[in-house]
């Protein structure tokens, strides 16, 4: 066996390397001329952002005797650190003028925020990365890092901080409601592989224009839209549909889960809450008044009215179909509610023992023991006591006459127990 060894000169060695720039090492930069003489200043990169692939290169924004020029990118011979060299003496360049899809790199994307898809999270952009690509420049990635006046001037030297990595840029996803000539929006494919609680985060960390612009690019979705509103908090509910007509939000708050639908109109302005609810189909209308009616503290208030009950004299067929029949939240799915003819509570069974039984196994071979159950005036630490006791996902509600009216679910007790700013204590933008 031969091993075949090569020598490489330094100087070709650095030809095969791409080639990697920052926009902090182009703009304010020199305008030159293929001589090599100065004939203005570097004020942005522009680049054109596409739904697949990387930014590429289309010009930049120069000044030149006190006027802002566009350069063409096929005007460009070379990028180097500290300057822009032109390929052709002669200047026929035009006015600048931003064009439908284009940003600037300098105005639009430098100490703006971006969406960190993949870590779910907001990051600001303290550099830009550009590499070349089959002979065109491209934005890969943005460096998040801040910087010190130092570091800033080795960075435009060509010096880079050890460990300095950047986030490459297809997981991240920019901000570009404010530019002007973008018809482009966030890319809602990407928004939508996270889970909705992910998503009300960025929400949450982000302005009211930036959160905008997140909902507005998963509004196509509109139950994830709906989603995501029940994960946000109280406060950033209402200010997202402050500037819908109340039929906007009522179409949106029919979409949640019935026990989150109510506490969110509870906490809309006065005035807008019989408007809002007037729009709701009256069998909704009545579960939400039926809910507004309990302390939001109790377990009227916080259950769903929404859960599956089957005859105790069923089977474990017949509790299945029942439970693909629902439409009610999945974590109210814990538990099949068990009613004897007069349709008081007889007993529950964990649908988990539904899929390992036999299909004709009685119901009342797989049900629990003594079923747990609470009344609506229960208070949130009698039944944070009763979930954590006997290990319970969702707890039955019960009325004066053992019927049951709701499921109160343990994603809602977490919700009151945990800390009111558990979720700001890992906030997700890296400033």
């Amino acid at each position: 066996m031969y091993i075949r060894a090569y020598y490489v000169e330094p100087s070709n060695l650095r030809n095969m390397m791409p080639t990697i720039l920052h926009l902090s090492q182009l703009i304010r930069s020199a305008l030159v001329d293929s001589a090599g003489e100065q004939l203005g200043r570097v004020e942005d990169v522009i680049v054109r952002l596409e739904d697949e692939g990387l930014p590429v290169v289309t010009g930049i924004k120069a000044r030149i005797g006190g006027r802002e020029l566009f350069v063409p990118a096929e005007r460009i011979a070379d990028l180097e650190r500290g300057s822009i060299r032109l390929s052709k003496d002669k200047l026929d360049l035009g006015r600048f003028e931003r064009r439908p899809g284009e940003i600037l790199l300098g105005e639009d994307v430098l100490r703006h925020r971006l969406i960190d898809v993949q870590g779910a999270r907001l990051v600001t952009a303290h550099d830009v990365e550009l590499e070349q690509m089959d002979g065109q420049w491209r934005v890969t990635g943005i460096l998040t890092g801040r910087r010190t006046a130092l570091q800033s001037i080795m960075r435009r030297a060509g010096e880079h901080r050890e460990g300095e990595a950047a986030i490459a840029w297809n997981q991240l996803e920019p901000f570009v409601g404010h530019v002007p000539t973008s018809r482009l929006r966030i890319g809602s494919r990407r928004l939508a592989k996270l889970h909705p609680a992910q998503i009300a985060d960025l929400v949450e960390a982000a302005s009211h224009d930036e959160g905008e612009e997140i909902i507005q690019a998963v509004g196509s979705d509109r139950e994830l839209e709906a989603d995501i509103f029940e994960e946000l908090d109280d406060e950033h509910q209402v200010e997202f549909l402050t500037d819908r007509s109340d039929q906007d939000a009522s179409a949106l708050i029919a979409r949640m889960a019935t026990d989150d639908a109510a506490d969110l109109i509870a906490e809309l302005p006065q005035e807008r809450r019989a408007s809002v609810l007037a729009f709701l189909p009256a069998a909704r209308q009545r579960q939400i008044k039926a809910l507004l009616g309990y302390n939001p503290r109790t377990a009227g208030g916080l259950m769903s009215p929404e859960f599956v009950a089957v005859a105790v004299t069923g089977t474990a067929t017949d509790a299945i179909a029942a439970a693909r029949a629902s439409e009610c939240p999945d974590e109210a799915l814990g538990i099949i509610l068990l009613v004897d003819a007069s349709g008081q509570l007889a007993g529950a069974v964990p649908t988990l023992a539904l899929l390992r039984a036999s299909p004709d196994v009685p119901l009342t071979e797989l049900a629990t023991g003594e079923v747990q159950v609470v009344r609506a005036d229960a208070e949130l630490l009698e039944i944070a006591r009763l979930m954590s006791d006997f290990n319970l996902t969702a707890l039955p509600v019960i009325d004066d006459e053992q019927r049951p009216i709701g499921v109160v679910t343990v994603d809602d007790v977490l919700e009151l127990v945990l800390p009111h700013d558990w979720r700001s204590r890992q906030r997700i933008s890296n400033d």
